[in-house]
């Protein structure tokens, strides 16, 4: 009986060791069903990862998934000391100041940094979309409809809502400044709800010098920045185009009014300025700029047919200055928005654009009978535009945004 027991302990014994090491093998051996590390990755999977997307946020969207898929260990879990937003470890000094695509839900309220427009990781981000013309007179492209097609087929992440002031029917001489301001706030929640960046212009042209709707501009920008405080997508052009004389002391002194208006109320908001000569004397800033305040911006403006070689580097001296600049207007015609147009021009001002990372906006979302509309004047739609409704600029801009 004795020696029975001692034979069935001895039996025991070496099945609980034989256990053991079985487990221990267990726990260290990888299994199947472990995440791949990026090395193993399938070879579709790293090709469509290297294409570009037509949609700007589905690629920023992309880019975030491939940083946090670096971050894995080999368990599938993270690594707490390597999150998904640092810099990947082969990624360039050049590829890192690189403009990136931009979206509200990716790159959040933007900023200036070291003369460019930044999002909230510090990373410099490029914005190009479209302005609509005046609201008084085209309103009803202001739909979230027409908003969505623009992002989601056209990939623009930016929409410049143009409020002409002084013009009749203008917010300073017979407008409905109620109906306007809710055109304003409806253009607002259409782009917060496309995940688009919005530009609310006060579109100085006939009346030249902004400091003669000054109080009034004050009033507006009050208003809009409180109502606006909390949203991190709207951007404020307080100038659209000083003319006639205007000269940068002018526009500073209006500036300085009205910028500390918005600053009570939306304290990190970008705020563009307007410079002179319909927004083309860049360098006129450039040589002394609005100092204390930060995330300013200054404006130019070109029509490719009629500003070449010249305006292009009047543009780069202002780069060259460090004088953050920004294209809230552009068009591939002449300066009067009608005429012929130039497109090898249009085609060199954007590959200058893209060299530098500025952010463009075209001129002008509507079927107004003049070169510079996104539309044929025959198009009556607002929205579910197809190819045969484009004018001519509207296939060049098509093309140019989808590329």
């Amino acid at each position: 009986m004795r020696l029975r027991n001692k034979i069935f302990f001895t039996i025991l014994l070496l099945f609980t060791a034989v256990s053991l090491c079985s487990c221990r093998s267990a726990q260290t051996a990888p299994s199947e069903d472990t995440d791949l590390i990026p090395s193993e990755q399938p070879a579709e999977d790293q090709a469509n990862g290297s294409a570009p997307a037509a949609n700007p946020s589905v690629s920023a969207a992309s880019d975030t998934v491939q940083s946090d898929t670096e971050t894995k260990t080999q368990d599938g879990s993270f690594d707490s000391s390597t999150t998904g937003d640092q810099k990947p470890l082969e990624q360039s000094d050049a590829d890192a100041s690189a403009a990136q695509p931009a979206a509200p839900s990716i790159s959040g309220r933007l900023h200036v940094e070291n003369a460019k427009l930044c999002g909230e990781d510090g990373r410099p981000v490029q914005l190009r979309g479209i302005s609509t013309h005046g609201l008084a007179w085209f309103p009803e492209y202001v739909n979230e409809a027409c908003f969505a097609q623009l992002h989601s087929e056209w990939g623009m992440n930016v929409i410049r809502l143009a409020l002409y002031t002084a013009e009749y029917g203008g917010y300073c001489n017979g407008g409905d400044k109620e109906s306007l301001k809710k055109l304003i706030r409806d253009g607002v929640s259409f782009a917060q709800s496309q995940d688009m960046y919005v530009v609310i212009d006060w579109h100085i042209l006939s009346d030249s010098n902004p400091n003669q709707s000054l109080n009034e501009a004050k009033t507006f920008f009050g208003d809009m920045s409180k109502e606006f405080a909390a949203s991190d997508h709207v951007i404020y052009e307080i100038c659209n185009e000083p003319n006639s004389g205007t000269s940068w002391d002018e526009i500073k002194s209006y500036a300085n009014e009205v910028i500390p208006v918005i600053r009570t109320n939306s304290p990190g908001a970008v705020i563009i300025v307007g410079t002179p000569n319909w927004s083309q004397n860049v360098d006129d800033a450039a040589k002394d700029p609005i100092t204390g305040y930060d995330n300013l911006m200054y404006a130019f403006h070109f029509y490719a047919a009629s500003h070449k070689d010249d305006m292009r580097s009047k543009l780069e001296s202002a780069i060259n200055a460090n004088l953050p600049v920004i294209v809230t207007e552009y068009g591939i015609c002449d300066a009067s928005g009608n005429g012929s147009i130039d497109i090898p021009q249009a085609d060199t001002w954007i590959s200058l654009l893209d060299q530098y990372g500025i952010s463009y906006i075209a001129w002008n979302l509507s079927n107004k009978e003049e070169t510079s509309a996104l539309l044929k004047s025959s198009c009556k739609k607002t929205n579910g535009f197809t190819a045969d409704d484009l004018s001519s600029f509207g296939e060049w801009l098509y093309q140019t945004m989808t590329d």
